[in-house]
């Protein structure tokens, strides 16, 4: 093959060469520049991916942070539902025991009512009753006042010569009609029984007295305070004595005439009820005295 031939071949497969050379140049920088690229692109990957594990595992502890608070959460409210409920059950339990107490107290209340309702008419009934025995009552009173009254008259128009000379003196109160007769007229000095003209003023008294069915008749004796003298001390050792035998002889004669002795009571005071001062003679004379006294029969 001639030199020159060779030449053009060699100079042909040369450019061939050095054509092809830098066709695989060009690949291979792409094949780096693709390389880079994918590295960078797995480089921000994988930071990515670590961000994302990251995230991943914040995630996570949070999870488990709020699935812990969450149990206990639970927890919690498994213990309020349980006291809440025991609460409701004891309510219920309170407010069945209270419907019962409710119920027995209305029941008693209700018996109580009915009883109070009872005694208040039974009460009423009974007031009634009083009011129409206190009318009788006031109508009795007011007859005794008006027969004491009227004995009280007659005897003031039987007595009125022993009223004058001051040996009798009448008094009427509150239904209580009380003669008070001087000892003088009635007895001897010293002596208990009564004397013929004592006689004759009891006889106007026994005459008004014969009249009267509804009242005690009380016969009372007193003395003034000077001691029995040493002759009548061996009959009437102090006052009393004296005053209680005289009482007692003006209630026998009393009997005598025909006055009821039911009704008839002797009371001695002897020298302590005096209705005088016995530091005079006047006074004296005044608590010398024999009561008759017309009170209301027991």
């Amino acid at each position: 093959m001639p030199k020159k031939i060779v030449l053009s071949v060699l100079a042909v497969l040369l450019a061939t060469g050095l054509s092809a050379c830098t066709v695989m140049q060009g690949t291979y920088q792409l094949k780096v520049d693709e390389a880079n690229a994918l590295t960078a692109k797995l480089a921000a990957l994988q930071k990515k991916h670590d961000d994302l594990a990251a995230e991943n595992a914040a995630l996570t502890s949070r999870n488990d942070a709020l699935l812990a608070e969450l149990a206990g959460t639970k927890e919690k409210l498994a213990t309020d539902l349980a006291y809440v409920t025991g609460q409701r059950d004891k309510a219920v339990s309170d407010k069945e025991e209270l419907d019962r107490i409710l119920e027995s107290k209305s029941d008693s209340l209700s018996q109580t009512i009915f009883e109070l309702r009872r005694k208040v008419a039974d009460l009423d009934a009974e007031n009634a009753k009083l009011k129409a025995e206190n009318a009788g009552l006031v109508k009795a009173r007011e007859e005794q006042v008006r027969k004491v009254s009227s004995t009280y008259e007659s005897l003031l128009e039987k007595m009125k010569s022993e009223i004058s000379k001051g040996q009798v003196t009448i008094s009427e109160l509150k239904g209580k009609l009380t003669v008070n007769m001087v000892d003088s007229i009635l007895f001897d000095s010293g002596k208990a029984e009564v004397k013929r003209g004592g006689l004759e003023i009891l006889g106007k008294v026994i005459s008004i007295l014969k009249d009267v069915n509804d009242k005690s008749i009380r016969i009372e004796g007193h003395t003034d305070n000077v001691q029995i003298s040493r002759a009548l001390a061996k009959r009437y050792p102090t006052n009393w004595e004296l005053s209680s035998a005289r009482a007692i002889n003006v209630a026998r004669h009393l009997q005598d005439q025909g006055i009821d002795p039911g009704n008839l009571s002797a009371v001695a005071y002897g020298e302590w009820k005096p209705v005088a001062t016995n530091d005079s003679a006047e006074g004296k004379a005044k608590n010398r005295r024999i009561e008759i006294i017309l009170v209301p029969t027991e």
